[in-house]
């Protein structure tokens, strides 16, 4: 029996003879489904969210999981956390099947691999202390489906993530997230919308994580990592907006706190020198909401 994903499209058999304005719009109208599928899907990511915050706070780590796009989605979902939440690089760890070159070209065989996966994820040392994001379209590719059962042998949390419902690894995982997306309209090209709504859970599950280390205060992006100008113009904006100071003031309170914009931002509020700053935000876990009112961890 053919997988969801793998059954042919109704919607528009004759695909290759539409006009390109019609084939244009029935490939963009197609993509709506991955956004509806992945608010159907809203209480596993919750639920998914919370629970790896309980392991984060305590210094576990996310790994990712994947094979074909699955895999590069994860790896780029991995990899945009350094500099967006400053997420701590020795914290990550993103594995593909058949390694870092498959980033960049197709290594499908990889997938059948079940001990490279093992063997990957021991290469890491993953213990109970992680959390295990598995991304697999069809919910069957062997690489995905055997690290999962690894991680789960050793008490690592494992969220599961397919676009079949029902799959052996919506089964295995321990938190499955079901992304039910249906036949492609290119019938089994799982790159279009199982791979956006693959994209977005992954976008909504992490941003949601970092929310709740407190890498947000209200709606701001106050824990990014300056890299360059455009990060510094961000950077200095963002302590404006949070404190209401003037830019010059943000400026040199940026420049004290080594661009450090949570630092920043406690200095001008509360008045304080950076290295005071920074021991009250120690105080309040990391937390700039609670820093600032004084509350201690949250």
């Amino acid at each position: 029996m053919l997988l969801a994903t793998e059954q042919p499209s109704l919607l528009h058999p004759d695909l290759d003879l539409l006009s390109t304005p019609d084939l244009i719009a029935a490939l963009a109208d197609d993509q709506f489904s991955a956004l509806r599928a992945v608010q159907a899907a809203a209480p596993s990511l919750a639920l998914a969210a919370d629970l790896a915050v309980e392991r984060l706070a305590l210094g576990g780590r996310l790994v990712y999981l994947g094979a074909g796009t699955s895999g590069r989605l994860g790896v780029l979902d991995g990899v945009e956390l350094l500099p967006t939440f400053s997420w701590p690089p020795e914290r990550l760890v993103t594995l593909i099947a058949g390694g870092e070159r498959a980033m960049f070209r197709a290594a499908e065989g990889a997938e059948d691999d079940e001990a490279a996966a093992v063997s990957d994820l021991e290469r890491h040392n993953l213990n109970a202390a992680d959390v295990l994001i598995a991304l697999a379209a069809s919910g069957t590719t062997p690489y995905v489906l055997s690290g999962t059962a690894y991680a789960n042998r050793l008490g690592a949390l494992s969220i599961g993530i397919s676009n079949n419902p029902g799959s052996p690894l919506l089964r295995l995982a321990q938190v499955p997230v079901a992304l039910d997306t249906g036949p492609e309209v290119i019938s089994g090209s799982t790159r279009l919308k199982a791979g956006t709504a693959q994209k977005i859970s992954l976008n909504t599950l992490s941003s949601a994580i970092m929310v709740r280390l407190h890498k947000v205060y209200g709606n701001l992006m106050v824990d990014l990592q300056v890299t360059n100008i455009k990060l510094r113009r961000r950077a200095l904006s963002l302590t404006v907006l949070a404190t209401g100071a003037a830019p010059e003031q943000a400026e040199d309170a940026l420049n004290e706190a080594r661009d450090q914009v949570k630092t920043a931002i406690v200095m001008l509020r509360l008045n304080l020198s950076a290295p005071a700053a920074r021991a009250v935000l120690a105080e309040a876990g990391g937390s700039l909401r609670a820093a600032l009112e004084g509350a201690g961890p949250v």
